[in-house]
């Protein structure tokens, strides 16, 4: 589709698997979590019992490594009847302090785009998740110089989107969003009269998928995030 971007001056960036990757580890860190638990349950259930957990401590916990790392420990003691060993409920708590160590990768392009974007639109990194945690990526990635602010919410609905927009003086008009979340990077946006760029990521974690198509006027997508150079120049 067809987007005018001339009157666009901000830029903002979402962090997890658009500027580096996030949610692989999340699911090599659930197969290993079911290997724990493989004398308790199937495969299947065990996936099932963690996404459900994680959903209903979502207004406990937020997002991030912490919370999974919770929900975890707490489907571990669903599951094994409250049987499981402290041997195990360890290396669960291992299982979450790799993630938590694990060395920031960044996706191919990123800081080609962040080069020629600087100096031309300000730029902001608006994400969710434990503060510390992405405070920590932002600081391992070296592309902190880019952004003239970063923002971490706690959660990405129209309200938290409006709220910061209101409290930087940023025109909705005048913003756009890149994220590879359709649900949490876009829609929220589109919906408050910003734009978007969808630049969709391999994995997508079940909570943040869209069902049936999405149709609107207020953002496009992309194949790689190098793409949007063609539009912001």
């Amino acid at each position: 589709m067809e987007m005018n971007f001339e009157d666009i001056t901000v830029v903002g960036f979402d962090a997890d698997d658009t500027l580096w990757v996030n949610e692989t580890y999340f699911r090599e860190t659930e197969e290993k979590f079911a290997d724990l638990l493989e004398g308790f349950e199937t495969k299947n259930k065990i996936d099932q019992e963690l996404f459900r957990t994680e959903i209903k401590n979502l207004d406990l916990y937020g997002y991030g490594i912490k919370g999974f790392m919770l929900s975890m420990i707490e489907s571990a003691l669903e599951l094994s009847n409250n049987g499981i060993s402290q041997a195990t409920l360890g290396r669960i708590l291992n299982l979450g302090k790799e993630m938590i160590s694990h060395p920031v990768e960044l996706l191919e392009g990123v800081e080609e785009v962040l080069e020629k974007l600087q100096g031309k639109y300000r730029l902001i990194v608006l994400t969710k998740g434990d503060l510390l945690d992405q405070e920590r990526k932002l600081e391992r990635s070296g592309l902190t110089d880019y952004f003239h602010h970063v923002e971490v919410l706690s959660d990405k609905k129209e309200k938290n989107y409006q709220n910061l927009l209101d409290h930087l003086n940023i025109d909705v008009k005048n913003f756009i969003m890149i994220g590879n979340s359709l649900k949490s990077d876009v829609l929220p946006l589109v919906n408050i009269g910003a734009r978007a760029i969808h630049v969709p990521f391999h994995t997508t974690w079940k909570h943040e998928m869209v069902e049936g198509p999405v149709e609107h006027k207020g953002y496009m997508t992309v194949s790689a995030l190098p793409e949007i150079l063609k539009y912001l120049k």
